[in-house]
């Protein structure tokens, strides 16, 4: 399959644009459009402009209201250098259609624009295979408007996606391949299967956490070795598996695809394989980025995240990571306002619900931050397992308690 990729060198100049509904507060909705500029920027984009229009639902026909619509089409005709306009939630067909018609301009959603990151990051057979199956479904509904807007303006972000010279609109074609790719992946799945079953009985250790909170860099320090690290979304997509002796303890540590609030439910389906390594995974470590202001909110859509892939409970030790890059404000003494999560210095936190609801530890991969506590806590919770499964090694750790 041909990708479409732009020969564009500069930047494409792309505008944002967020609903706020009742329940989202306007620091969330922030949030919600720094990383939405993120995800465009890893893309290959750069955000000139942001639009924020508050609603109880999104309009039916156009997402925003009339007067936001004519708006943001006024920005556009001015600056005619903006390439696309990229909305912070998955649209309708029709949306898109009167979207597109509306502005002239190419327009992506939430979902084209991670599958599109999944698109450039993909590097392995599987995870071309994943990413493709994710794309097609998400095509399919909206087919007849994407073709031809491929056809008339190729190239740029979001279009990193199925096409063929000649532009296919039948929508069995599309469905006979989407059957084809389903085949692929369980030949697939199956193979990986058999691999994890080959590894035989050794504890497994899953890294879990929201995208971009340092997984990678903890793995590398952990095992030794070289898996891809780099300050953007999804920098790495296929789940990478090491074997790690910490002490005189072997065991198994994933390093799996991180989560992001919105994850399009396709992309859930397409890696069922490698959300496996957490299924099966007896001991999860869920990384946060301790320096990210809204770190509370990545853990609770981590959690529910994984709720859905396994709700079987498994021992969780959760990992503050980027202490070296935390920081806060302290409050003057005579304010009067309330406390708010910025005015928690760190030894705060270590206090919190955080510390005494859970097993954790604070430390930074990058710098080694408190990185033999961490290996001393890890060694404790393998234990714990391998000695019900090799019993007669148990005498090599007489101060462990199994429970």
């Amino acid at each position: 399959m041909n990708d479409l990729i732009s020969t564009k060198k500069e930047l494409e100049k792309v505008v944002l644009v967020a609903v706020r509904t009742p329940e989202v507060s306007e620091q969330e909705v922030n949030e919600y459009l720094d990383e939405l500029a993120f995800l465009a920027e890893t893309a290959g984009a750069e955000p000139v402009k942001r639009f924020v229009q508050s609603l109880p639902l999104p309009d039916k026909r156009y997402f925003v209201g009339s007067g936001k619509l004519e708006e943001i089409i006024e920005y556009v005709k001015v600056h005619e250098d903006v390439n696309a306009i990229i909305f912070d939630d998955e649209l309708t067909p029709s949306q898109l259609r009167n979207l597109e018609h509306a502005f002239k301009r190419r327009i992506l959603d939430r979902t084209n624009l991670i599958l599109d990151i999944f698109a450039r990051r993909a590097r392995t057979a599987h995870a071309k295979t994943q990413v493709e199956l994710a794309q097609y479904q998400y095509l399919l509904p909206r087919l007849t408007r994407m073709w031809t807007h491929l056809e008339r303006q190729r190239g740029g972000i979001g279009m990193r996606g199925p096409g063929e010279k000649e532009i296919e609109t039948d929508r069995r074609i599309i469905r006979d391949k989407i059957s084809k790719l389903k085949s692929d992946l369980k030949k697939i799945d199956r193979q990986m299967a058999t691999q994890r079953k080959n590894r035989g009985k050794l504890v497994r250790v899953a890294l879990v956490g929201y995208t971009n909170v340092g997984k990678s860099t903890l793995m590398n320090t952990l095992s030794k070795s070289e898996v891809f690290a780099e300050n953007k979304l999804f920098a790495t997509l296929d789940t990478t598996v090491r074997k790690v002796v910490v002490g005189n303890l072997p065991f198994l540590l994933a390093d799996t695809v991180g989560f992001i609030r919105k994850l399009p439910h396709h992309l859930v389906e397409s890696f069922k394989s490698t959300l496996d390594e957490v299924r099966e995974a007896d001991i999860l470590l869920h990384v946060v980025d301790i320096s990210h202001p809204g770190f509370e909110k990545q853990i609770e859509i981590v959690n529910q995240t994984l709720h859905e892939i396994d709700d079987r409970e498994k021992p969780m030790v959760m990992v503050f990571n980027k202490v070296d890059a935390f920081s806060y404000t302290e409050k003057e003494e005579d304010d009067l306002s309330p406390v708010k999560q910025e005015n928690y210095s760190l030894e705060d936190l270590k206090k919190s619900w955080m510390a005494k609801d859970t097993k954790s530890i604070f430390i930074s991969a990058r710098e080694k931050t408190n990185f033999e506590e961490f290996r001393e806590l890890l060694y404790r919770e393998v234990v714990k397992i391998h000695v019900t499964r090799f019993p007669f090694n148990d005498f090599l750790y007489p101060d462990i308690e199994v429970e």
